[in-house]
């Protein structure tokens, strides 16, 4: 069977899911070995700096990195830098277990950033190469959907391997060895006559900034939005509802990781079949009308009601953004907009903090009126997308500009 004859199925899609638990892995599995770092690193100057930037290191790289990963992806291709940098992410990964400096440890951890950048940006234009149409829009959602799960599952596993000592929790990347064995197995190199043809009649190659620049900006305020309340959900528990034991917090942790993948689901279900910028109405009026109501929910019910209404929007935003993106990347330049793409998305971790502790700031430190302010931001954008939508929009996410 030639390459251009081959269909990829439920077993690639599979295959291609699996990495983006990678760049989950990265944060989520040494969160409960933290106070043992900072216990081993004590007597090092700055420990209480170092080792927060550790942790956080790898999602920084992803969106400072994410756009030179991209143009690798496109140079060297697809399949072969995902297993490439699948192989190299287990061997730095791992390496903390032998490393006694934390200094060398940090430096590890930015190459391990790298190779995230490279697989998330590899695996997702994988997606985009071997499916389209609505096949497309299902393997894109479900990459939400595994990464939510995931961190659940990453973060019991982080526990447990902590257990034996904070350095037995650096053996959980070594997994990555068995999805590079997957790709090896079970995919091969994508090549343009692979594309449908709708979609290679109308690209000539030139890389489309017009049409993927302004998602991506986008990107940066979904992104930012979309990590808010995983970050700040734990200091709103414990500040103003008196909820502090770590097994309550983890348990509200896994609730809002479930929502967001029923927020995925749902969009596969229902909203991926409605126009761009319908799916971005229902996606931040739900954050932005969930954000609002914080600020007015007495009790720890009304607020966790809250909380899975939020997640479920933000389950429904990253799909429906990143499935508009790839419809509008010709197959010689997908990788690189990808990258712009996940680079605006990433941003949104670290300028979700900053900006949540500037606002904090403005409002006499109350984290209740600070999300309200989010949430008419997301209300904005929400009547934005409705204009857009009232104007008329004949293009699904997945179409072709």
């Amino acid at each position: 069977m030639t390459v251009a004859q081959r269909q990829a199925g439920t077993v690639q899609g599979i295959v291609l899911l699996l990495p983006i638990t990678m760049a989950v892995m990265g944060l989520i599995i040494l969160v409960p070995v933290l106070p043992g770092m900072m216990a081993h690193f004590k007597d090092v100057p700055g420990v209480e700096y170092l080792v927060p930037l550790m942790l956080t290191l790898p999602a920084l790289c992803v969106a400072l990195l994410s756009p030179v990963a991209g143009v690798v992806v496109d140079f060297f291709g697809r399949r072969t830098t995902c297993i490439a940098a699948l192989v190299i992410y287990a061997v730095v990964g791992i390496l903390p277990i032998f490393l006694e400096s934390l200094t060398a440890i940090i430096i590890s951890r930015a190459v391990l950033g790298a190779m995230e950048a490279l697989i998330v940006i590899a695996s997702t234009t994988l997606i985009g190469d071997y499916f389209h149409g609505r096949e497309r829009e299902k393997w894109l959602a479900n990459q939400t959907a595994v990464a939510s799960l995931a961190s659940i599952v990453l973060a019991l596993l982080g526990g447990a391997l902590g257990s034996f000592g904070w350095r037995a929790a650096f053996a959980a990347y070594g997994v990555s060895i068995l999805f590079a064995a997957g790709l090896m197995i079970w995919t091969w190199e994508p090549d343009k006559r692979d594309e449908d043809s709708a979609q290679a009649a109308s690209s000539d190659g030139r890389f489309p900034w017009r049409a993927i620049m302004p998602i991506a900006a986008l990107a940066v305020f979904g992104g930012t939005m979309f990590f808010t309340m995983q970050i700040q959900v734990s200091t709103m528990l414990s500040d103003y509802y008196g909820i502090s034991t770590p097994g309550a917090l983890g348990l509200y942790s896994s609730l809002a990781g479930l929502s967001v993948a029923g927020g995925t689901l749902l969009y596969r279900q229902f909203t991926a079949r409605l126009v761009v910028p319908t799916q971005l109405l229902c996606a931040f009026g739900l954050l932005g009308l969930s954000y609002v109501l914080m600020n007015h929910a007495p009790v720890v019910g009304q607020f966790s009601g809250w909380l899975v209404i939020n997640q479920i929007g933000s389950g429904m935003l990253l799909p429906a953004l990143v499935v508009w993106a790839m419809g509008r990347l010709p197959f010689e330049v997908r990788g690189r907009g990808t990258g712009l793409f996940m680079s605006g998305w990433w941003l949104g971790q670290p300028l979700s903090s900053q900006a949540v502790a500037w606002l904090r700031h403005q409002n006499d430190g109350n984290l209740p009126a600070t999300l309200q302010i989010l949430g008419l931001l997301c209300l904005a954008a929400a009547a934005v997308a409705l204009i857009g939508r009232l104007r008329g929009s004949p293009r699904r996410a997945g179409s072709v500009a």
